[in-house]
């Protein structure tokens, strides 16, 4: 009877074991790929069955909220400004899914954080819901700026603070309606989302730093940088001789200047002219390959921002450019690929760029070389309005030494002062900026115009890093960038610094 007993109790206890395993299996260790499941109906019947956060801009706007419904979903997600801050909240459907600030801070929205629950627990909520508002860095203002001055063409316009990494302003040219895509009709949803995916433009991907572009010129910020690094290049020397183009070696193929205009000259120079045959020449005889490289890199090319929305895309630099064939005295060594080394110098051939990366270029030289991580949330707040989390800023690259980006915040003043960006001007701001031409092709000649800058008030550290692109337009002439991106630049740092 005993042994019995022994035997039961010991298959009592395996039994049990093995439940509060299986059981600890599920609610630990495979609680969020079950969570994420698409046919797990019961979280997103929750999600729209409880109170969900606020998303609220800079400037105090409500740019998402949840209104209640008498159906058998009792939430429905509402996008008060609709198309304008689209890319930035992103959509939150029962059917479809989720998207920007509602994805990446899903947790915040719906109550689920540490912070958020313990708040509950200890009653300091004036109602029973635990969700939390997101209160983002971009401003209402400056992306309806940077929208309206875009006007209907294809782009994006990136703004944010060079100190901190807080984005300002992230406009993307088409945008959607997140209602339409969040409306509890499923069906509805779905057919709108059919809609929008047939549309050749592509309205639910953000240009402003999901895609990217060549970036033509402004990457000669890069490649100037490259030279300062290397020691190879100064502000007094080398003296690039006045020509129309540059033939790297191995090829009969010239790299011309815009419009076959003469150009040469010391770093300043070159950069305020966009000097293509200047640029070409650096990359082939000055540097070679591995400064190059190292240099796009550091400024954060053949990486991922770490920016809190989903899906960035990775800007790009070529990496391999063959193997030695000679070694000029007093030149970088003759790659196989040389002639394709001149050609990323500026910004064409295999370099392609977010605009997100773009203005972190000029972020990184308006603030010392540093380069901080972008991101759109500032802060995140309880349904009594406490402040529970706040962005901690962090730097992401270190993209060149303080000496350095100095002396290529100088000479991008020197655009603005004495060369192609002149429109950028803005009485009371120290602006600095590099145009940009990417040529598309020949039959007919067509470009994107690119435009990036950095301002701040006189004699202090630049407040704003902006980049535009506008793309696919007609031609492609030395003022592309400069005619057609710059007004909508120059538009957003008056609006974001208040400068007439």
């Amino acid at each position: 009877m005993k042994k019995q007993i022994a035997f039961l109790g010991a298959a009592i206890l395996i039994c049990y074991t093995a439940l509060f395993v299986k059981f600890n299996q599920v609610q630990v260790f495979e609680a969020d790929s079950l969570n994420n499941r698409t046919d797990n109906t019961r979280s997103l019947q929750r999600d729209f069955n409880e109170p969900r956060g606020s998303i609220i801009t800079a400037d105090g706007v409500v740019a998402a909220y949840s209104e209640e419904r008498r159906a058998a979903l009792r939430y429905q997600r509402i996008y008060p400004e609709a198309q304008l801050l689209a890319g930035v909240t992103g959509y939150f459907s029962f059917s479809l899914g989720s998207n920007g600030v509602e994805r990446s801070y899903n947790d915040e929205l719906a109550g689920r954080t540490t912070a958020l629950k313990l708040r509950q627990l200890t009653g300091l909520f004036s109602d029973a819901s635990n969700a939390g508002d997101v209160v983002l860095s971009v401003r209402r203002d400056v992306q309806a700026t940077a929208r309206d001055a875009l006007g209907d063409r294809e782009g994006a316009v990136v703004a944010l603070d060079p100190r901190t990494g807080a984005i300002i302003a992230l406009w993307s040219s088409p945008s959607f309606d997140p209602n339409a895509l969040s409306s509890n009709d499923t069906e509805a949803a779905a057919n709108y989302k059919k809609f929008i995916d047939a549309v050749p433009q592509k309205p639910l991907l953000n240009r402003a730093y999901q895609d990217n572009f060549f970036p033509g010129s402004t990457f000669k910020v890069v490649t100037g940088s490259a030279g300062l690094i290397s020691g190879t290049v100064t502000p007094a020397v080398p003296d690039y001789p006045v020509v129309t183009s540059y033939t790297p070696p191995l090829t009969r193929q010239a790299i011309s200047n815009f419009d076959g205009t003469p150009c040469g000259g010391t770093l300043f120079v070159i950069l305020a002219r966009s000097c293509n045959s200047s640029f070409a020449q650096m990359a082939s005889e000055q540097l070679g390959p591995d400064p190059m490289i190292s240099t796009a890199e550091a400024y954060g090319f053949n990486d991922r921002p770490p920016i809190d929305l989903p899906d960035p895309a990775r800007s790009l630099y070529p990496t391999d450019f063959g193997k030695v064939v000679e070694r000029p005295p007093g030149r970088a060594p003759v790659y196989e690929d040389t002639p394709r080394l001149a050609q990323t110098a500026i910004g064409q051939n295999d370099v392609r760029a977010t605009p997100l990366q773009m203005a972190l270029v000029a972020a990184g030289v308006a603030n010392r070389g540093s380069i901080m991580v972008p991101h759109v949330m500032s802060e995140i707040r309880s349904r009594d309005g406490d402040v529970v989390d706040e962005y901690d800023p962090d730097e992401w690259r270190r993209a060149t030494s303080p000496e350095i980006a100095e002396t290529m915040r100088q000479a991008m003043l020197g655009v603005v002062s004495d060369g192609s960006a002149r429109n950028m001007a803005i009485p009371g701001l120290d602006v600095g900026a590099k145009t940009g031409t990417a040529q598309l092709g020949t039959t007919p000649p067509r470009s994107h115009g690119w435009m990036i800058a950095f301002a701040g008030p006189p004699g202090r550290p630049p407040e704003i890093a902006v980049a535009v692109l506008v793309e696919n337009l007609t031609g492609a002439s030395s003022d592309t960038g400069g005619a057609n991106a710059g007004p909508v630049a120059k538009a957003v740092i008056q609006t974001a610094l208040g400068a007439g």
